[in-house]
């Protein structure tokens, strides 16, 4: 008699790249060097997962463009050393509720292709328990008036691009949670 070919089970990711990823040498949750100009920011805000609990060790990466429209990257990136200038880059975990805090600085719109821009917008990579690859999605902010103009987010239906919002509040800064999956679930981006 044949037998059947066994499938290996599925494993998801274990809790390992929490302290790999955020060692202290890694952690940069203040992106702005002392005296940079531009409007400093804080975004705040919570990972939850598929029942909507609180998870508390995901590792947050952003890549943003400065105050001008402009990423730093190739050789100039490399040259800078941590805390002396603005590269544009932060990494932060969620603490045991989940919250996750980062001061920057509000990006400026980015060029699309020669006629057109993308609203300003900062570019988040989540890594979390139970998954097996990194998920990557967008901050926009509210009330910019290039979101009803922006490529990206006009791709993306209208009831969900909420998702993708962080609303500003009382105190000034901005909040914006990541779900996971679920009925709120943040949109995600193929890369």
């Amino acid at each position: 008699m044949k037998q059947k070919p066994r499938l290996t089970p599925s494993q998801t990711v274990g809790p390992f790249f929490h302290p790999t990823l955020l060692r202290a040498d890694s952690h940069v949750d203040d992106l702005l060097p002392a005296g940079y100009p531009g409007t400093p920011i804080v975004i705040h805000g919570y990972v939850y997962d598929g029942a909507s609990e609180p998870v508390p060790d995901a590792a947050i990466e952003i890549w943003q463009a400065d105050e001008e429209g402009e990423y730093l990257t190739g050789e100039l990136f490399e040259q800078i050393s941590r805390g002396s200038e603005f590269t544009g880059y932060g990494r932060v975990g969620t603490d045991d509720t989940g919250r996750f805090q980062i001061r920057t600085v509000k990006p400026g719109p980015v060029p699309f292709d020669n006629s057109r821009h993308q609203a300003p917008h900062i570019c988040v990579t989540v890594y979390a328990r139970g998954l097996l690859n990194h998920i990557v999605t967008r901050i926009y902010f509210e009330g910019d008036p290039l979101n009803d103009e922006d490529p990206i987010l006009q791709r993306v239906p209208d009831h969900r691009r909420e998702t993708l919002i962080a609303t500003r509040t009382q105190d000034g800064t901005y909040r914006f949670d990541i779900v996971l999956q679920g009925e709120r679930e943040t949109v995600f981006f193929n890369v």
